[in-house]
């Protein structure tokens, strides 16, 4: 079979072009969506009375088989057939014959057959991704309602600040996630529709029916502009971007959970099933998984900048240049599914040692604004003049080689004389927590209303 677009050249192609210029090692990923859109375009031509009953009928069937024959591991990709455009159209015509298989081609323009066929994937991995994210988001929601109570160092500067629930600390990794949720399922309703019938770039004179083909595909509508539509790619910047940003969040708690699993931190006993060893070092237990995805990170940014850097000033409408699109689309979400996979399974086999999280909020005086706090309530003095007390209060903690809330009233009269015994409650570490009942806050009360919160979330998506 001839290449669709032979007839204007008199010389055969390069092997250096036939190998520089094909996709088909990389797009044929895209074969299911190719054949669905095939199947839904035929089927209009066939409505329009564009094309006849039989050709549809015989397209129909053997575009089932082309899918079988790939799905089976028979077909075979050929480099000269350049994409899966013409990898499936060629198979097809094969087939069924090129007096049939020729006429599938009617009406569109491998312009917007692949935007279709990549839009399609961006939106499936849209839902699919967003699942896994919702299942994240239930685990991490479940860890912290077993730990509202397990007090552990809330930090700021990476230093010991103010004590907090783990389950305080988890939740905000949840609420991170749920708006990388909304941010996949928004960008799904968004781009949901269908560019197919834009031809090359100005529609076509056939008399098509888009809007047939959108229903059939599960489109909610058409674009509205076929010269933007073929041209397009934002839906894929869309996810990229999207994927940037659950991979900004993923490497912060996998930052912390490597912190937390070294000896210096020990909050937590990651499982063996997650874990590796050292080639030399026999006592070695490293903490890879959590340490691959923050490395995958870069990886997700880098292919982001690269689709931006592609579509930076392009002139409208298709140039060859946006063949470059898919590849990495196709890595950030390959990496971005086995790494929200591997990364919820491991959080959910991870032990918390509550007593060294206990032991550590005795460190770094994290009672300290309580103290503040109290001069200001209780003794009505200035906040800034509160500052400076509390400051003293911790310097002779400091000298004594003790925390502000093992101070004695003596101790803390010595510095502010207006200090009085019922003080001495306020400073303990989980009165410091409870005293944060404002909405946000790490007291019990406010985060049993931040797990309702989740809860809700979770049971109103419906993927």
């Amino acid at each position: 079979m001839q290449k669709m677009w032979q007839g204007r050249f008199s010389e055969a192609s390069s092997e250096l072009l036939e190998a520089f210029n094909a996709s088909i090692e990389f797009d044929k990923e895209l074969y299911a969506q190719d054949i669905a859109g095939s199947k839904a375009h035929a089927k209009m031509l066939g409505k329009c009375k564009i094309i006849e009953d039989e050709a549809v009928n015989k397209i129909l069937e053997g575009l089932d088989q082309v899918k079988s024959e790939i799905e089976n591991g028979e077909f075979k990709f050929n480099i000269a057939d350049e994409d899966i455009h013409m990898a499936v159209e060629k198979r097809l015509s094969q087939i069924i014959g090129a007096e049939f298989g020729g006429k599938l081609h009617t009406a569109r323009s491998r312009n917007d057959q692949v935007a279709l066929d990549f839009r399609l994937f961006v939106l499936e991995a849209n839902l699919d991704l967003a699942k896994l994210l919702l299942n994240l988001i239930k685990t991490i929601n479940s860890i912290a309602k077993e730990h509202k109570s397990t007090l552990m160092p809330g930090f700021t500067h990476l230093q010991h600040a103010q004590p907090v629930s783990l389950a305080y600390h988890l939740l905000a990794y949840a609420f991170m996630f749920s708006r990388d949720y909304d941010r996949l399922i928004s960008s799904h309703k968004r781009n949901n529709l269908s560019p197919l019938g834009s031809c090359a770039m100005a529609g076509t004179p056939h008399p098509i029916d888009r809007e047939m083909v959108a229903n059939e595909l599960g489109f909610n509508g058409i674009t509205p502009n076929a010269m933007d539509s073929v041209s397009d790619r934002d839906f894929a910047l869309e996810l990229l971007f999207n994927l940037s940003v659950v991979f900004t969040h993923t490497s912060r708690l996998c930052e912390e959970l490597i912190l937390w699993s070294s000896s210096e931190f020990g909050y937590i006993t990651i499982s063996d099933k997650f874990s590796t060893g050292s080639s030399i070092m026999p006592q070695k237990k490293n903490p890879d998984v959590a340490e691959l995805i923050r490395g995958k990170t870069g990886r997700i940014y880098g292919n982001l900048i690269s689709l931006l850097t592609t579509m930076k000033s392009l002139p409208l409408a298709y140039n060859k240049d946006m063949q470059e699109d898919k590849e990495c689309v196709f890595d950030s979400v390959k990496n971005a599914k086995n790494s929200l996979i591997i990364l919820n399974a491991m959080i959910e086999e991870i032990k918390f040692n509550k007593e060294n999280m206990l032991k550590a909020t005795k460190i770094g005086h994290l009672s300290a604004t309580d103290l503040a706090d109290y001069l200001v309530k209780k003794k009505f003095i200035p906040f800034r003049q509160a500052h400076f007390i509390t400051g003293k209060c911790v310097a002779l903690a400091e000298s004594l080689g003790k925390d502000l809330s093992e101070l004695s009233l003596n101790e803390l009269q010595s510095v502010e004389p207006n200090i009085s015994t019922d003080v001495l409650e306020l400073l303990t570490l989980e009165s410091s927590k409870e005293a944060r009942k404002s909405l946000g806050g790490t007291s019990d009360y406010s985060v049993d209303i931040q797990l309702e919160l989740i809860d809700k979330f979770i049971k109103s998506q419906e993927i």
